[in-house]
Order: C-alpha cells, then structure tokens, then sequence
C-alpha cells in the first residue's frame, strides 16, 4: 500500500480534532458534569464535526444515494443513525409515505426536522417521526411505533459505530422490518485487499476516538451477506452488493453498497 494511502486518514483526523476540539471545550465550560458522561461528552464533539463535514460528506456519496435510496426506498422508511436527515433528500415521494429518523444524538434533531422539511417530511402532518435511540435499542424502537415494523430500512456510514454491530444487524432486520421489506445500505467496510485491512485494524483504534466510535474495520458487507440469500433458512430473499463507482482499490475507506429483502 502507498505511503502516501496509508497516511492519508490523519489529514481527516486532524480536521475532525480541529472542528470539534475548541466548541467541546467551550461545552465542558458551561456544563463541567461532561467530563463525567463520555457519551455525552463524545456526542457533543461529533454534532461539530458532522456540523462542518455532513453536508460534504452526503455530496461525496450522492451518486451512490441516488441508485441506492431514489429508485429502491418504499412504504415507511426507517433511517438509522440519520444524522442531519441528510437521506430524506433522496426520497421519492410517489413511493414512500414516511421518514423516520433514528438518531441517538438529540443535539442533531434540529437539523434532521430542518433537511426532512425540505425534503417535504414534517412531524406535523406525521410523514417525519424522529427517535432518540441508538439502533441496537430495537425493543425502545418498536415500541415508540407501537409495534409496527416498517417497509425499508436504510443505513448510510452508520453500522461502523453501533455497539455489537453482527448481533445489532440481525436485531434491527429481525425485530424493525417486515417480510419482504427491504435493507438498503452504504457502508465503508473492511477492504478485501490483505495490506489495506492491516492498515485499517491498526488505524481504527485511533480513528474511533473523535468519531463516536466509528470503526474502519468492520466487514459489514460480509456480515449482512451472511445472514443468507437463497437459502431455505436465511433472512434474505434475494440480496445484490456494490461498490462505489471510480473508487480505488487501495482505500481505507474502501465502500459497499447494498440491497437485500427479507424473507
């Protein structure tokens, strides 16, 4: 792998630490308690950072968006770790009825009614639902929709931070959606190239900690793809996988798309 690939993660770690850094010490000021509540203290840090990267980091993967959620996405939508609501622009309101948006960081819901609205996805008509919780609180999430499991789910960069992301996947498809609904997902993803996965597993540690845990080195293309296409006992129904078009081989940020219905 080239020197010039493998040191390319710190130019966006040092961005990070710089968008985040002075605003979070500001915080910690006016509220010192944040200093004994890491998640919180973390969750503060990351709503800076996506506030000056998620609108470039949704135009980095808008072609992708626009194959994967435009011509695929029906019924009621559920977007976990929605972040800015920033899917809800690739929408097709012909097909789906309504967003959800599963976001565990309240201090980006602001954000996520504002791009819904845009979008033409309001909670005051009840197209727009948005829920605290983190992914793997499937339990919280059917009973916030009184049970309703939902048609499509989403997940755009957001199964590199859940907890226990193997056993969460097969949580939120088991318990979220219905039969014959649909998972669509953009993921960075563990590369298949054996020197670029060395760099990733030595990179991800340091990675995580200004990035809500977001890990490099996950295979959650693997993991969903697993869960079985085509078998008598397996979740999918049918199920096909993508990558990014133009994206080189030699990434750390190698990325998988995917759409896979359930049985």
């Amino acid at each position: 792998m080239k020197l010039e690939n493998i040191l390319s993660l710190l130019v966006d770690f040092k961005a990070f630490v710089y968008a985040g850094t002075w605003p979070t010490f500001k915080a910690i000021l006016w509220n010192p308690t944040l200093l004994f509540r890491p998640t919180a203290l973390s969750r503060v840090f990351m709503s800076h950072v996506w506030g000056m990267y998620g609108s470039s980091t949704d135009d980095n993967s808008r072609a992708v968006k626009e194959g994967l959620l435009t011509p695929y996405a029906s019924g009621v939508v559920m977007d976990i770790g929605a972040g800015h609501g920033h899917s809800a622009h690739y929408l097709d309101h012909d097909k789906v009825t309504k967003y959800i948006a599963v976001e565990p960081n309240t201090l980006m819901h602001d954000l996520i009614r504002e791009n819904a609205s845009k979008a033409g996805f309001k909670e005051s008509d009840g197209s727009l639902e948005i829920l605290p919780y983190g992914a793997e609180n499937t339990s919280a999430i059917l009973s916030a929709l009184g049970g309703a499991q939902v048609d499509t789910i989403i997940s755009i960069l957001t199964l590199c931070t859940i907890p226990s992301p193997e056993s969460t996947i097969k949580a939120v498809v088991h318990d979220l959606l219905l039969p014959g609904g649909q998972l669509l997902y953009y993921e960075h993803v563990l590369s298949h190239l054996p020197d670029v996965a060395w760099w990733q597993r030595f990179w991800a540690p340091i990675w995580q900690i200004p990035t809500d845990g977001c890990r490099i080195d996950r295979p959650t293309h693997i993991w969903i793809e697993k869960m079985g296409v085509d078998e008598s006992n397996g979740v999918w129904k049918e199920g096909r996988m993508w990558g990014k078009e133009n994206e080189p081989e030699e990434h750390l940020f190698w990325h998988r798309a995917g759409r896979y219905v359930k049985r």
